[in-house]
């Protein structure tokens, strides 16, 4: 067998593939141009969010290559249901990076309600902004999760440490079993939460799923965090609710555009972010790379 790695993997990743016996190419800064000449000589391909498989690029591979696998989680930078009808198995890894996302999700929670950004931004700056930068605990807080799956569960676990009430809300689960979640509708958890995490693909009905109505719908005193997918967010509705203070704050580990270009939301005091790190947590990286070996192990 032989497999093309066209995004970093862990290296001991790499090399337990190639104690399976498999002839492993890595080009891990190849482009769709270079790709497309290769492709076709190889019986399996792994990406991660980088490298986007659309359908040109299948219709090349169709015939050689047997399956895709995903390092991670999303699927939105493939299409995998072409590749799918083309006879191109598609594949995820969707537990391995669960936790560190959820993680980061917090993380970001604390970073906005306790203004751990600005705060050393202004020492930095030889400030001592102590009275000013009060902020609130996360346990007196109602957070809304968008997406019950994995991540969104896994999420709402770990605020619930803290003491915050959790709702959530996923038009595909009228429950979740073992917690005490409460099921809202949307518009419910849009009006309810002090904070609002989203755990949701990127398709064509989560587009823009919260846009300028969903963002009014908010309280003004109230902060978004999206480690899940970029286009999810209506990213112009966001800055101009941001700039007019419509809710208080936001804070973004992914983006319609990565990197992004002219990003507007990087002048506003009242927005943190970070380079898509859902991810990039040595832990789930490895476990993404332990999750690949055993899904190309199955296709020995």
């Amino acid at each position: 067998m032989k497999v093309l790695i066209c995004d970093a993997l862990a290296k001991d990743s790499v090399d337990g593939l190639k104690g399976l016996g498999v002839e492993v190419v890595e080009n891990t800064s190849i482009e769709k141009e270079e790709l497309a000449g290769i492709i076709a000589d190889f019986d399996g391909v792994i990406v991660r969010s980088r490298t986007k498989i659309r359908k040109d690029l299948i219709d090349i591979a169709a015939g050689s290559v047997k399956f895709i696998i995903r390092a991670g989680v999303g699927l939105d930078n493939i299409d995998a249901e072409y590749a799918r009808e083309k006879g191109i198995e598609v594949i995820n890894t969707p537990e391995a990076s669960t936790n560190g996302v959820a993680e980061l999700a917090v993380a970001h929670m604390l970073a906005l309600l306790r203004h751990i950004p600005k705060a050393t931004a202004s020492m930095k700056e030889g400030k001592w902004p102590k009275k000013e930068l009060k902020g609130n605990e996360l346990g007196s807080c109602t957070v809304g999760i968008i997406g019950l799956g994995r991540i969104g569960r896994r999420t709402a676990q770990l605020v619930k440490c803290f003491g915050a009430s959790v709702i959530g809300y996923d038009p595909y689960v009228e429950e979740v079993q073992g917690t005490d979640i409460k099921i809202v509708d949307l518009d419910e958890l849009l009006t309810s939460s002090d904070i609002i995490s989203l755990h949701l693909p990127h398709t064509d009905e989560t587009h823009h799923l919260i846009g300028r109505k969903e963002l009014g719908k908010m309280k003004n005193t109230s902060y978004l965090v999206n480690c899940a997918r970029g286009g999810v967010i209506d990213e112009n509705a966001l800055y101009n609710a941001l700039k007019g203070g419509e809710i208080r704050g936001a804070a973004l580990d992914v983006f319609e555009e990565e990197p992004p270009t002219d990003l507007k939301l990087m002048e506003l005091d009242n927005f943190i972010c970070t380079p898509h790190l859902g991810a990039q947590a040595v832990e789930s990286s490895n476990r993404v790379g332990e999750e690949v070996v055993k899904k190309v192990k199955s296709k020995l």
